[in-house]
């Protein structure tokens, strides 16, 4: 595990003060405010705009919805809530209002938590239209019969949907992909910790002097950001990423999660679970929890390998998705360093993935080369029978590190009967990004 300090961190943690007050959708210019100001950190960041009313896969993208503001009053004039005092006090996608209402039929038009009485929630329509206010339960309940003033300024027309990409090439055209969203107003982990992270990620592998994989970042709109870009790359993705990363709530300092892809036993499943093995306080999902665009990217059809990592997972703490959620109390500059951290450590070990292939077809003779008993007893030694197992196991499927979890023994054991293979020419590294070469080249030994 890497001790940086905190430094990257810190310099994230200001560029989300930054990011904080933009008022973010599944469209609008809350997003090419956010991406334009991300452009200002990854200059070679492009940005896309896709029609509204396009077909992608089974959803079309819908009208561009702007705010231009949002307040409701009471009958004196005094305030209520007010969408330029914190943009989740208007729900996502409302359509404009101008009207005079009663309490009671005010009441399907507003949104509070009873249990967290001082949180305004964040609530959306996107698909539907409404119009509503979101404020937290205290005010509501101090609001009293009469007449209130609901004023919506809103736009809902036809425009695009927005979203970035960024790609760094390396030396193969294999690809890591990486996604984060850029859809939620003020809202830290659940929203702005994804695409720091991933910010801060692009802007290391820019650093390195080599980079064997291809890179692609993906700044995009939940769930309808993410199947456009499917419908848009979704035969490349399919032919060149051998692993992918989706981002989400990585900004706290609670605890790692890792959520895994659809199939649970990619690469990038072992690699996550390894490096969190590390770490204290991480828990463990299967596929089975998801809730956020490896929905999209793990589908049938799709199937990309894609895992999700996380600090505390959506929906498991307090203050998801309401106004609680901030940079002053949830999301930490240790936090996002903690979680920019874990992603990169993955990547290294991505980097040098390499596993084992035999050089032999069948079973080759240790005997006299020195790596086998001379004199058959009962027992086989230890050594023997791992340096046994290593061969059996080095089928283009396995690196040291999985031999160790599968024997059940230490790493340098593993590493020492590899050395003694690897001395003899009875096996070979090959990097993963060649397992398909390997493979074609074992089939002719």
């Amino acid at each position: 595990m890497r001790d940086n300090g905190n430094a990257e961190g810190e310099r994230l943690h200001d560029l989300g003060r930054r990011l904080w007050p933009i008022p973010r959708s599944i469209t609008g210019q809350g997003v090419r405010q956010t991406l334009k100001i991300l452009q200002e950190q990854l200059p070679n960041l492009r940005i896309h705009e896709v029609p509204s009313g396009s077909r992608v896969l089974d959803w079309v993208i819908p009208d561009e919805w702007n705010v231009s503001s949002a307040r409701l009053t009471d009958s004196q004039g005094q305030v209520i809530c007010d969408f330029f005092d914190n943009n989740l006090h208007l729900m996502g996608y409302s359509e404009p209002i101008d009207a005079t209402l009663s309490l009671d039929d005010l009441q399907p038009h507003l949104y509070s938590i009873p249990d967290q009485p001082t949180a305004i929630p964040f609530v959306t329509s996107y698909y539907n239209r409404r119009w509503a206010f979101c404020l937290s339960h205290d005010v509501r309940e101090r609001m009293t019969p009469g007449e209130y003033h609901a004023l919506v300024d809103t736009t809902l027309t036809p425009g695009s949907l927005t979203y970035g990409e960024l790609v760094i090439e390396g030396e193969s055209t294999d690809e890591v992909f990486i996604s984060t969203y850029v859809c939620h107003p003020s809202l830290a982990n659940n929203e702005l910790s994804g695409p720091l992270v991933a910010t801060g990620l692009a802007q290391w592998l820019m650093t390195l002097p080599r980079r064997h994989y291809t890179y692609r970042i993906a700044f995009v709109p939940e769930t309808i950001g993410a199947i456009t870009y499917l419908h848009q790359n979704a035969d490349l993705l399919r032919e060149r990423v051998i692993a992918g990363f989706q981002l989400t709530c990585i900004g706290d300092d609670r605890r790692y999660t890792y959520l895994a892809s659809r199939h649970g036993d990619h690469r990038i499943d072992r690699i996550a679970k390894r490096v969190l093995s590390s770490r204290d306080n991480v828990v463990h999902y299967s596929y089975l929890s998801r809730g956020s665009d490896e929905r999209q990217y793990c589908a049938p059809g799709i199937d990309l390998p894609v895992i999700s990592l996380m600090r505390s997972r959506y929906a498991d703490y307090p203050e998801y998705h309401t106004s609680l959620d901030d940079l002053d109390n949830v999301v930490t500059p240790t936090g996002l360093q903690g979680g920019l951290d874990v992603v990169r450590e993955c990547i290294e070990v991505l980097e040098r993935d390499e596993v084992l292939v035999v050089n032999q077809l069948g079973e080759p003779q240790l005997g006299r080369r020195g790596l086998y008993h001379t004199v058959s007893k009962k027992t086989t030694p230890e050594d023997v029978m791992l340096r046994t197992n290593v061969l059996a196991y080095s089928d283009g499927n396995h690196d040291e590190n999985d031999m160790a979890e599968l024997f059940g023994v230490s790493h340098e054991s593993i590493s020492t009967s590899v050395e003694s293979l690897l001395a003899h020419d009875l096996i070979r590294r090959v990097h993963q990004s060649k397992l398909d070469e390997a493979g074609k080249m074992r089939r002719r030994v």
